[in-house]
């Protein structure tokens, strides 16, 4: 095996030669091989090292000397020093490798394969290392907030499999947590957590680092990030600044990042849980009671006891009125006068049909806006595919035809009298058709010739056992409402057909 030296141990060797040693004694003494002790003195003799009236070489003079140059020689011979400068400003700005090699393929016709590229790479970075800096934080300036996968749990009620997540608060002086297991990484469960650890905590941080979720960030950019609308209002709401992370940089979120890391590895492995309740459970009992109380690497005192002494004290106090776990979402309102919201719908006014609404859902209302403007309010949907329906949103027509029912008909054709009464009780009556339509229909055609038409012409209609909405509208049309040749088949007060049939005619008038 090769054996490394210190620059220390070269000046003893040296100073050993200048004193007359051997190659040979040298390996005796076990300071040095004998071909190792040979190229030594080959070099020191060059250098005058070993010249007793010159003053023995300092360890940077020796690191200098003897220091392997095989990554400076690499960098030289490689096809790709030409392009150092260029590959090193490229990999400083964080551009994969793998473009790298494509730009050179396209822009300077290098021909060289990607894992060669791939190596320069490596060993550039090997002389350029990544800084970082210690952040430093008062006591109550801020916390520091991620997700991380959790256990898979098997509920032992209902059989359940389902994945979960960490959900991790860091107070970034005290290092107390407050750790939570939940089901997914939603709007609403995201805020709900926050308004848990807030009250476990018994008040705010000043600010709130976090990653990038999707459920906090809709746009993550290192200067404009764009946040959630929800979680823009809750933080006005509790009084916090939200501080989310360069994208990319887990190092901007080091205290948190971790705290899961040692959630997983300290909490988790061993146990085993009954249904989610029982699991956060465990967790809250393992936080306030082993993570708590231990002594942290880096501040030498238990969380617990620096956040009980200090911390506590300086948190800012909730509000009067906290607020409302409220998620937005952006939807157009369909030709139906609803909208489509976490697969239930909501009606909204007519008059928005096509437009695009803003909604503001919490656990138990839906909200719409247009404009800015509230249009439409509702109780939350409690399962899939239900409808919530305001009438007054409806268009008149619409409106209209839905208070036309069967009831409806019947009240209405009783004020224009027994016979029209009699036959829209007679269209009811069909046990095979829905005869809603043509009752509707028959009481319009009062509209257009008036109730005393309409009455006569159900009469014939009766009269001819003929009980359909055509047979009015063309006894109407055509004006037979107004001869008096048929005889009364029908009995008016008792609203029942009393006995010639449809096609029965008086025989005088026949021969006649």
């Amino acid at each position: 095996m090769n054996r490394r030296f210190e620059m220390h141990q070269y000046r003893h060797i040296l100073a050993r030669m200048r004193l007359g040693e051997s190659d040979r004694q040298i390996d005796q003494a076990g300071l040095m091989g004998r071909r190792t002790a040979a190229k030594l003195r080959k070099k020191a003799l060059a250098a005058g090292w070993l010249d007793p009236d010159q003053a023995l070489p300092s360890e940077a003079e020796l690191h200098t000397a003897l220091s392997p140059r095989r990554r400076a020689q690499a960098l030289a011979c490689s096809t790709l020093a030409p392009h150092e400068s260029r590959i090193s400003a490229w990999l400083e700005d964080g551009i994969q490798v793998k473009k790298i090699h494509q730009t050179l393929k396209l822009r300077f016709g290098y021909a060289g394969s990607y894992s060669s590229v791939r190596r320069f790479a490596q060993r550039l970075r090997q002389g350029q290392p990544r800084l970082t800096t210690v952040l430093t934080f008062e006591p109550a300036e801020a916390a520091q907030i991620d997700f991380g996968q959790g256990p898979e749990i098997v509920d032992v009620h209902t059989g359940e499999v389902f994945k979960t997540w960490y959900f991790v608060m860091t107070l970034c002086w005290s290092r107390h947590q407050y750790a939570e297991l939940v089901r997914d990484q939603r709007v609403e469960t995201w805020l709900g957590c926050h308004r848990r650890a807030f009250e476990h905590f018994g008040g705010v941080p000043g600010k709130v680092i976090i990653d990038n979720p999707k459920c906090a960030i809709v746009r993550a950019c290192y200067h404009d990030p764009q946040v959630q609308r929800a979680y823009a209002d809750y933080a006005q709401g509790y009084g916090f600044l939200i501080s989310p992370c360069p994208v990319a940089d887990p190092q901007k979120k080091g205290r948190v990042e971790s705290g899961i890391k040692y959630v997983k590895h300290s909490f988790q492995p061993l146990r085993t849980f009954r249904s989610l309740a029982d699991a956060n459970a465990q967790l809250m009992e393992w936080v306030m009671g082993e993570a708590g109380n231990r002594c942290h690497g880096t501040t030498r005192t238990a969380p617990l006891e620096r956040f009980g002494e200090v911390e506590r004290y300086l948190l800012k106090a909730f509000p009067d009125t906290p607020p409302e776990c409220a998620r937005w979402a952006r939807a157009k309102v369909h030709s139906d006068c609803h909208i489509q919201f976490d697969k239930a719908y909501y009606s909204v006014p007519w008059q928005q049909v096509g437009q695009p609404v803003d909604i503001r859902a919490t656990e138990t209302s839906v909200r719409v806006y247009h404009a800015h403007q509230l249009i439409a309010v509702h109780a939350r949907a409690s399962r899939a595919g239900q409808h919530r329906t305001v009438d007054d949103h409806l268009p008149p027509a619409h409106q209209a035809w839905k208070m036309r029912d069967p009831q409806w008909c019947l009240t209405q054709s009783k004020a224009v009298g027994p016979h029209c009464h009699g036959l829209i009780k007679a269209l009811f009556a069909d046990r095979v058709l829905d005869r809603l339509r043509a009752a509707q229909g028959v009481l319009r055609l009062g509209v257009r010739y008036g109730p005393a038409r309409l009455e006569a012409a159900c009469q014939r209609a009766l009269d001819f056992n003929n009980i359909t909405y055509r047979s009015v509208r063309v006894i109407l049309e055509k004006g037979l409402d107004q001869h008096t040749e048929p005889t009364a088949s029908f009995d008016a007060l008792s609203s029942a057909y009393t006995g010639q049939g449809r096609f029965g005619r008086d025989p005088g008038k026949l021969l006649n």
